[in-house]
C-alpha cells in the first residue's frame, strides 16, 4: 500500500542511511535530488515515501533507499562511466549522475525513456544519455564502463554486460526471476565476475531482452 508523505529529500537520505548506506557523496544525493521530478504526477503526493511507486508498461520505480544501496555499492568516486539498465522515469539515473562523470542508461519503452530525458533536464542533470534499446546487450559503443547498475531481476547476469565491464568494474543486479531477488554486488575479473555479497533482498520486475525474459506483446 503507497502512504501518503509530506516530506522531503532529507527524509529518505535519512532512511537511506538507516537502512545501511554509509556514502556520504550518496547521502548528498539524494539530498539533491527531488523524487517529485521523477514520478507520474498523479503520484506526486507520495514522493518522498520510502516506497516504489507504478509506472507505465505494468513497471515501478524501485524503492528510494534500494536504489541508494544499490548506487552506494559501486563505490563511485565521481570519475567513473556508470551503465544503467532499467532508466524508469530517471530517478535512480539522477543519482548516479550525481556520482560519477557520466551515466548511459537504456530504457527498453520510449515513452518513458522521453520522460526520463525531461525529469533529468527539469533537475539540472546533464551528465547522462538515456537511450532506447534492449539494455540487456548493454551500450557497446560507449563502453568499457566502470560501473553497470540493473533495476529489474533475472537469474544470471547478462553476457554482454560482463563483457562492457572493465576489470576491476562493480556490477549490481537483482538475480532471481522477478518478484523476489537477492541483490547482489560483483566484481568483474579478467576471466569474468566475482560475487562479492548479497546486498539485500528485494522484489523487482523482469529484465526483458534478448538476454532476459521476452517483451510482450
Amino acid at each position: 500500500m503507497l502512504h501518503r508523505s509530506a516530506d522531503d529529500p532529507d527524509a529518505l537520505a535519512r532512511i537511506a542511511r538507516a537502512a545501511g548506506v554509509t556514502s556520504r557523496r550518496v547521502l548528498d544525493a539524494v539530498r539533491d535530488t527531488r523524487r517529485a521530478l521523477f514520478v507520474p504526477a498523479v503520484y506526486e503526493d507520495l514522493a518522498y515515501a520510502d516506497e516504489p511507486i507504478p509506472l507505465p508498461h505494468g513497471q515501478v520505480t524501485t524503492q528510494p533507499s534500494l536504489s541508494a544501496l544499490m548506487v552506494a555499492a559501486l563505490d563511485l568516486t565521481g570519475d567513473e562511466e556508470a551503465l544503467e539498465v532499467g532508466t524508469g522515469f530517471g530517478y535512480q539515473t539522477a543519482l548516479l549522475a550525481r556520482v560519477a562523470a557520466r551515466v548511459v542508461s537504456i530504457e527498453i519503452w520510449a515513452d518513458m525513456a522521453e520522460e526520463a530525458r525531461r525529469n533529468l533536464a527539469a533537475d539540472g542533470i546533464e551528465n547522462i544519455e538515456v537511450m532506447v534499446g534492449d539494455g540487456t546487450e548493454g551500450a557497446p559503443a560507449h563502453a568499457p564502463f566502470d560501473a553497470v547498475i540493473v533495476s529489474a531481476a533475472f537469474p544470471e547476469v547478462p553476457p554482454p554486460l560482463v563483457g562492457q565491464l572493465r576489470v576491476g568494474g562493480r556490477l549490481v543486479q537483482p538475480i532471481g526471476p522477478g518478484g523476489r531477488e537477492d541483490v547482489v554486488l560483483y566484481e568483474r575479473a579478467v576471466d569474468g565476475l566475482t560475487r562479492v555479497r548479497i546486498l539485500t533482498r528485494a522484489s523487482f520486475v523482469p529484465l526483458m531482452g534478448r538476454h532476459g525474459y521476452p517483451r510482450p506483446g
